[in-house]
Formats: structure tokens, C-alpha cells, sequence
């Protein structure tokens, strides 16, 4: 059966880096595609873990070459999703998982329709804030920025399949796996592996489909 492309946005604040990575920690199967960024590192970040590390003309080189399966412009700098190893992953039954902006899931979601798209969200936006503020990464005017976009991000959420609030992580986490496992069982989802024609041949040799 083809691989679950999940989609996870939401505003910066929001948590969905940290909700991102127990939930891998806790499905170690899922795959996780690493976006690629002209942005500089924060501290205790690796080049090709957290992101790709770009210069920005690097990132427009592949990006005239159509490496990219989305790509945006955020906060003043481009991050991208490489193509590749999304399309690779999913044809080969694998789910995998990306954390993206609003403007790359618009994207993804002209070229894969069938994907699971999940807003996550902080329980408010003073939560959010203080969250903001806590990294301690950003400049007064960087963390302005970020807040003004909050309200334009939020009027995406109609984007998305699912809002997830990030009050406790641990929470958040089990609400995502809940999603997956009703999305694995889908109708839709068995009816088009169903209809392949390898099925057919499979179930009249009278062996047993090879599920994923």
C-alpha cells in the first residue's frame, strides 16, 4: 500500500518542532523529510538533521533545477521540501511526515490531494508568546515579525484536515497517532489498493497480498 503523507503546520510558537519529534521518537517507522533553509542555524542545530543549511543562491540553483516539492519564502528567508525523497519514500509504501509553513502545504496539497494535513496550534496566544520569547534566539524585531504573522497564518487553518492544540505535548503527540491510525483505515485508501491489478493476480494464485 502506498505511504501516508502527513503535513504539519502551524505558527511559530506553536511547538510543532518538539510534537514533531516525540512523535517519530514514538513511530520510529515514520520517515521525516529535511527541508532545506537559506536561514542561519540556531544553536545546537546540524546541518543535514535539522535542516539543510543553504546559501541563498545554492537554494535558487535547486530550485530552477525543480528539486523542490514546495518551497516559500518566510520571515525573509526560503526554506524548501526536497522532492525526491518525499516521491521515493511514499512509492515505496513508507509514511512520512512534513513540517512545513502555510504556504508550502497549499503547494503540497495541489500535488498530493490524498495527504492527512494537520494545524497545530498553542492553547493561546500569550502561551504562544512566552514561548517565542523563551527560545531566546531571536531579536526583539524578529519576534514582532513572527507574532504579526500569526493572525494570517491562522486564516489558512481551513487548509487543513485537522487542528491539533498543543496544550501538553505528550497529549498532542497521541491525538496525531489517533489521526493516523483512522486515516490508515480509511475507505478510500482500500478501495485503490484493492483495485490493483497485483491484488487480483495475488488473491486468484490463492497467496496471501503482502500488507505494509
Amino acid at each position: 500500500m502506498r505511504g501516508l503523507l502527513l503535513v504539519l503546520s502551524g505558527p511559530s510558537g506553536a511547538g510543532k518542532g518538539t510534537v514533531c519529534r516525540v512523535l517519530r521518537q514514538r513511530l520510529p517507522h515514520l520517515g521525516y523529510s529535511v527541508s532545506a533553509t537559506t536561514r542561519p542555524p540556531r544553536p545546537g542545530e546540524k546541518d543535514g538533521e535539522n535542516y539543510f543549511f543553504l546559501k541563498r543562491e545554492e537554494f535558487l540553483a535547486l530550485l530552477e533545477e525543480g528539486a523542490f516539492l514546495e518551497w516559500a519564502e518566510v520571515y525573509g528567508n526560503l526554506y524548501g521540501t526536497p522532492r525526491r525523497p518525499v516521491e521515493e519514500a511514499l512509492a515505496g509504501g513508507q509514511d512520512i511526515i512534513l513540517e512545513i509553513d502555510t504556504q508550502g502545504a497549499a503547494q503540497v496539497k495541489k500535488h498530493y490531494p490524498d495527504g492527512v494535513f494537520i494545524f497545530v496550534i498553542p492553547p493561546t496566544f500569550k502561551e504562544l508568546e512566552e514561548r517565542i520569547r523563551r527560545r531566546g534566539t531571536e531579536t526583539p524585531e524578529v519576534i514582532a515579525t513572527r507574532l504579526g504573522w500569526v493572525e494570517n497564518e491562522l486564516q489558512q487553518m481551513d487548509l487543513y484536515d485537522y487542528v491539533v492544540v498543543n496544550d501538553v505535548v505528550e497529549s498532542a503527540v497521541a491525538k496525531i497517532e489517533a489521526i493516523i491510525t483512522a486515516e490508515k483505515c480509511r475507505t478510500a485508501r482500500f478501495k485503490a489498493y484493492w483495485q490493483q491489478p497485483f491484488w487480483h493476480k495475488e488473491a486468484r494464485s490463492g497467496e496471501p497480498p503482502v500488507h505494509r
